[in-house]
């Protein structure tokens, strides 16, 4: 069996189809109208309004690859397992079937040899929520565990030593969400594989779900409760089935290699990398750190993202710099065949990757060059000091890109002294302030869909279309943050726009607002929706049917929604600020009074 990721990937999305799913291609790493979240962290992003009732142009059964980027888990990439970008695979039901249907899925492409994976059930165990005060353990997945189990001739009995046949086992964790206070949300079942041939055996008989010789694969969540704000659960109305499993982990698994990095995915770009860094060879962590920042930021660049000092450009220029500093090369060039090695190997499944290369590799090197330079201030700074206190390590580390470990050993070559403890001390009061002031935009969830927000959300199409009629067809959207309060849009142009045109747009979507369009909704083919002068935001690829919401004759946009039914309901438009993100990048914020 070909057990390529490839192979996996392509398999995956058969086999739903199979099942009367249909295949929908990735969306962006960047969210369209989610403010809660800088990037794509999990296959539901893109499917929020769908899992909230919208009706889905392709159908009630989806099936996708997404891609995802989380950032949290940064500083553990180089272990066996951390990435930041990853891919996700997931199928979806949007109130059709539920857990029965479900995970009678997983288990027929996991171990059926003709239709999936072949795995050998023997080497499977699942987890199941073992309930709270509130809601009671999740039998009925225990008793299809069971039946399913049961049809590869095996017993599975809950909570039970290995050796008296357990299988299943309760999890007080195994709940999903809800996102924030209140929302959908519901109990989840995690498959684990066996990685290692032979009896699993453990001195108290029960499976060790926190060690390395177990894997979890794949994850079923239930979204069958609604949670109120007094704490209260009600039955949802439409139950949805939200399934996720990592592409590269289940690559692991299924390659029979020790960790994600020595999977088809990541050998090629070691290989290049030790090829152009021939020192590198014996420097396994680094090894992965640059190759998994590199990954991700050539992911990022093709969707649009450019390095910068705020937000999303300042994630990925963090990811650029900690690839350089890891790499630890005097010069740059060695980053154009490792780049070249990334696009060729993910052109087929992304072609966006050939397609913007010449933007990936110039955005790159450019970046890399500007950080060369810094660290040789960085360097400069340290050989100042004759002891190193922590509070300037950390400074290095925040303003240098300066990891400790670089730190100390660039310092310990010259004979400098470092103060660990105190960095550390540094270092844990920067992440609690991140964590706090995180805790809104960088956390993950379902978008806000209230009254104003939707408002501001119609809004951002006029203005997209305003800003296109009076600057030119170059602009684009390259992002949005909408919040109750005011709307944020990025968008392409290349200088900053003059008070007469601010005063223009703002005199144009007023004049739409005062129109009183209607705002109408159609599913249409991409081709109808090009020929119909539809913008198409965050690439081009779609899948057979997309949504498209036209605003009177004005504007028409491939979008998701939700949508005001008239601009007369959006009140009089006020541009605030106009600003730079970065090259060739403006912003506009602006509010509905």
């Amino acid at each position: 069996m070909n057990n390529s990721t490839a192979s996996i990937r392509r398999r995956f999305l058969q086999y739903f189809v199979s099942q009367a799913h249909a295949a929908i291609p990735s969306a962006s790493l960047v969210p369209e109208n989610d403010p809660t979240v800088l990037f794509t962290t999990a296959g539901m992003h893109p499917l929020v309004p769908f899992l909230l009732g919208q009706p889905h142009p392709q159908g009630k059964r989806l099936a996708d690859a997404q891609k995802c980027l989380r950032t949290d888990d940064i500083y553990e990439v180089g272990d066996s397992s951390h990435l930041t970008y990853f891919e996700m695979l997931g199928n979806w039901s949007l109130g059709d079937y539920f857990k029965k249907e479900s995970l009678a899925f997983s288990w027929e492409f996991l171990t059926d040899p003709e239709k999936g994976l072949g795995i050998d059930p023997k080497r499977i165990y699942v987890t199941i929520f073992a309930g709270n005060d509130t809601v009671s353990r999740d039998d009925e997945s225990v008793e299809i565990w069971k039946g399913l189990f049961a049809s590869a001739g095996l017993t599975a009995e809950l909570d039970t030593p290995l050796a008296e046949g357990g299988r299943i086992f309760t999890d007080a964790t195994n709940w999903w969400g809800p996102a924030g206070a209140t929302g959908p949300c519901g109990p989840d079942s995690e498959i684990y594989i066996d990685t290692e041939i032979g009896e699993l055996t453990l001195p108290n008989g029960m499976p060790d779900f926190e060690g390395t010789r177990l894997v979890e694969v794949w994850n079923n969540v239930f979204m069958q409760f609604d949670k109120a704000v007094d704490g209260t659960y009600a039955k949802l109305v439409q139950h949805n089935v939200d399934t996720g499993m990592g592409l590269e982990r289940i690559s692991a698994v299924m390659q029979g290699v020790p960790t994600v990095f020595d999977t088809d995915l990541f050998v090629p770009i070691r290989q290049s990398l030790i090829e152009q860094v021939p020192a590198m060879a014996a420097q396994e962590t680094a090894q992965r750190i640059v190759a998994d920042h590199l990954r991700a930021s050539v992911f990022l660049i093709a969707d649009g993202v450019v390095p910068s000092n705020k937000d999303r450009g300042y994630i990925l220029r963090r990811l650029i710099r900690r690839a350089i500093m890891h790499a630890s090369h005097d010069t740059v060039e060695w980053l154009a065949p490792v780049i070249a090695t990334i696009t060729q190997q993910y052109q087929e499944e992304y072609p966006e990757l050939s397609k913007g290369s010449g933007d990936i590799h110039r955005i790159l090197l450019d970046e890399a060059r500007r950080f060369q330079k810094t660290l040789a201030k960085g360097k400069a700074e340290i050989e100042k000091q004759e002891t190193l206190t922590g509070k300037v390590a950390f400074d290095l580390y925040q303003s240098y890109g300066f990891p400790l470990e670089l730190t100390k050993e660039y310092a310990e070559s010259k004979g400098i002294t470092i103060n660990e403890a105190e960095f550390a001390t540094e270092f844990q009061q920067h992440q609690q302030l991140s964590r706090t002031a995180n805790a809104g935009q960088f956390s993950s969830g379902l978008a806000d869909t209230s009254e104003q927000t939707v408002k501001y959300h119609t809004a951002t199409h006029l203005l997209h279309e305003a800003l296109r009629r009076i600057l030119g067809d170059h602009v684009q959207q390259k992002g949005s943050n909408l919040t109750p309060e005011r709307l944020r849009f990025d968008f392409t142009n290349p200088e900053k726009l003059t008070a007469q045109q601010l005063a223009a747009v703002e005199e144009e979507v007023n004049a739409q607002i005062a129109a009183a369009l209607p705002v109408s909704v159609e599913t249409l083919s991409p081709a109808e929706a090009r020929l119909q002068g539809a913008i198409g935001l965050f690439g081009d690829k779609y899948g057979d049917l997309v949504t498209v919401y036209a605003i009177g004759n004005f504007s028409k946009e491939i979008c998701t929604g939700p949508h005001v039914s008239n601009t007369n309901e959006l009140g009089h438009f006020k541009i605030q600020k106009e600003e730079a993100v970065a090259q060739g990048i403006r912003r506009i914020k602006a509010i509905l009074e």
